[in-house]
């Protein structure tokens, strides 16, 4: 099986599997005061530095939560109960994951200004993003990269200036395809908040975290116990974090390396893609190596990729939380539609080889000779 929907999910780390199952037998509640409740504690806390190392931040400022999506959630709708009944503006972009894009629409539902900025023909700018942005905006809220095309958002460049300009706004990222894979870290990033996905990083599903900088203060989405410090209430799934914790330890040792292995992929790829009749590629050069989107002229992505399952080879025709439904991403970045219905999503990990991406191309090939064309 040769895998290459890793912008999906990824393969969890030997190390992350280890320390899952090292965990599971730590069976203490993290809140109780005996001794097996104090080692869960410890695994918590260990994991929880471990994930703020990772981006330059304090422990303090990390919460664990289910996934990206409950972080996501958690900073937009914290965000519009803490500030909303003086500021009602929100502004995002035009191609957010579902996480983001569906709470901004429900809160635009509830009175509040959604302004959603689109990326002009050769991508988007930092001056459209903090041009929108006003006395009125409560929160901003934009991906670094976007999870179907792997293109970079001037986040850093737009955040820096607004915080300059409108320092009680707040700014929240949804950093899931970057985190691990591009060199960001929190302060430079100059976002208050920042959504985190462990499945994203060779970690178990179930599990991420959302960074708050401190001196930030937003309304908590879920109430209870008191746990994540108030925050976040609902018992700590210690296997689960201490699985997220072991594997952003191990990535964290060599995301450069990393990332030099995958632009090489990414830059073959590209290479192979023209060779084939009708092939493109959506992507932009100066994008996300691990997201590549290209295009295969009169082929159905939907035919194409079960073509190559049956050859043992795992794409996607765009976002998994799309279900094969058309992406308005793809429209959004300017990709026309008759290229968009041909398209498949190639995202890879540091554990893809060159030779992986020739079985793709010939099976592509072949897929060409044998599949019906679009009409």
């Amino acid at each position: 099986m040769i895998y290459f929907d890793n912008a999906a999910t990824t393969k969890p780390l030997d190390e992350s599997i280890k320390a899952l199952n090292a965990a599971l037998l730590s069976f203490g509640n993290p809140s109780s005061l005996h001794k097996l409740g104090l080692d869960a504690e410890q695994l918590v806390n260990k994991a929880r530095m471990q994930i703020a190392s990772s981006i330059g931040a304090l422990g303090d400022e990390i919460y664990f939560t289910s996934g990206a999506t409950e972080a996501d959630n958690t900073a937009i709708f914290g965000a519009a109960r803490t500030l909303g009944k003086r500021k009602r503006k929100i502004v995002t972009t035009s191609v957010e994951h579902p996480a983001v894009s569906q709470p901004c629409r429900i809160l635009e539902e509830q009175g509040f200004e959604i302004v959603r900025i689109s990326p002009r023909e050769d991508g988007f700018h930092a001056d459209d993003i903090v041009g929108a942005v006003d006395d009125n905006t409560c929160l901003v809220t934009c991906m670094l990269c976007n999870n179907e095309t792997g293109t970079i958002l001037p986040i850093s460049d737009a955040f820096k200036r607004i915080k300059k300009k409108y320092p009680t706004t707040l700014t929240h990222c949804d950093m899931v395809q970057g985190y691990l894979k591009l060199s960001v870290k929190a302060k430079s990033l100059h976002a208050d908040m920042i959504s985190l996905s462990g499945h994203k990083v060779h970690a178990p599903k179930g599990i991420g975290a959302l960074y708050v900088r401190k001196g930030v203060h937003i309304s908590p989405l879920l109430y209870g116990g008191g746990q994540e410090r108030g925050f976040r209430s609902g018992t700590e799934s210690v296997p689960l974090i201490s699985a997220f914790g072991a594997a952003v330890e191990q990535l964290s040792k060599n995301t450069d390396e990393r990332f030099d292995h995958v632009k090489q992929l990414s830059s073959y790829l590209r290479e192979r893609v023209l060779e084939l009749d009708g092939g493109g590629v959506n992507s932009p050069a100066d994008g996300s190596p691990y997201v590549n989107s290209i295009s295969i002229a009169h082929l159905r992505s939907e035919v194409m990729l079960h073509f190559l399952e049956s050859k043992g080879i795992c794409v996607s025709s765009g976002s998994a939380c799309s279900k094969g439904k058309k992406s308005s991403v793809l429209s959004e970045l300017h990709i026309r539609d008759e290229i968009a219905d041909s398209t498949l999503r190639v995202s890879f990990s540091h554990e893809n080889t060159i030779d992986e991406i020739d079985i793709l191309i010939d099976a592509l090939k072949e897929a060409q000779g044998t599949l019906i064309e679009v009409k």
